[in-house]
């Protein structure tokens, strides 16, 4: 299996119930911890968390997989299921790999499915204790939201995504890295997929997920909880952080001078807080 040296991680590959789906390994601590990525276009697992994976995997083994759709795992959009398919798709994932009970950290989508996943009696992803990154709250509908939604595969697009994800200018200032998001986001199959969820049939009404109430369940989860905010999310209701209160026992913390993607713009600041939180877990 090919590994990235410098960055420390191997990408590896498994079949998944005919799924050929990929994710980056590292670390070989006593518990794993299982990252799971935003849903942008041309999001990863390696673009969310490339800055998290070697300070999280001196602590723990670490497993970031692509979703269903994503990164190099297999472009399939399930029309019907659509998000359902994709924890379905991750938890057999898990299983494949003989992962019991586990440590999550999801941001954006990732974040939302999983604490949506937590309130669930029986939870299909094995989760021992959680950190939820910009996850949860109500969804608005806005010009960044918009943003995301109507990428159109240019440069100017994804600098536009990237302003909305990131309060730090210097991201979306830095034509490499804007390089490096679009030919993601053009890799064969990867627009198609990511845009296939805003599909409907003519006899469907038009409805969008976003700016609907959000009727998560937050008191139904059971299980330990950090959720970070940044307080320039410009993809979430301001003040949507004390929507996470409602999570029994949770510590929720609010960045103040980030956005939406957190974890890459203050990654050192994040893995502080996320490595503590976890290593609390096996106290």
């Amino acid at each position: 299996m090919p590994t990235d040296a410098a960055a420390g991680w191997t990408s590896r590959f498994v079949e998944v119930g005919g799924i050929r789906t990929h994710y980056l390994e590292a670390g070989d601590g006593p518990r794993v911890v299982v990252l799971l990525h935003s849903g942008e276009f041309g999001a990863s697992a390696e673009l969310c968390w490339e800055h998290n994976i070697p300070a999280l995997s001196k602590h723990f083994r670490v497993i970031a997989p692509d979703w269903l759709g994503f990164g190099e795992t297999d472009k399939l959009h399930d029309f019907v299921s659509k998000s359902d398919r994709m924890i379905r798709h991750m938890a057999a994932f898990l299983q494949v790999l003989t992962i019991g009970d586990a440590y999550f950290v999801g941001a954006s989508m990732g974040a939302t499915r999983l604490v949506q996943e937590a309130t669930r009696p029986q939870p299909r992803l094995p989760i021992a204790a959680m950190v939820l990154v910009s996850g949860g709250g109500l969804v608005p509908d806005n010009a960044d939201r918009r943003a995301l939604l109507n990428y159109d595969g240019t440069t100017e697009g994804m600098r536009m995504i990237l302003q909305s994800c990131l309060a730090d200018s210097r991201w979306a200032d830095d034509e490499a890295y804007v390089a490096r998001r679009v030919t993601a986001s053009l890799r064969p199959g990867a627009w198609e997929s990511a845009a296939a969820a805003r599909l409907k049939a003519p006899n469907v009404p038009p409805r969008t997920g976003f700016g609907q109430a959000d009727g998560t369940a937050y008191e139904r989860v059971t299980v330990p909880t950090l959720a970070v905010a940044g307080a320039k999310d410009r993809l979430r209701e301001p003040g949507y952080h004390h929507t996470l209160e409602r999570i029994p026992g949770a510590r929720v913390v609010v960045f103040d001078d980030a956005g939406h993607l957190l974890n890459i713009e203050q990654a050192d600041r994040f893995n502080t807080l996320a490595v503590e939180f976890l290593q609390q877990m096996g106290q």
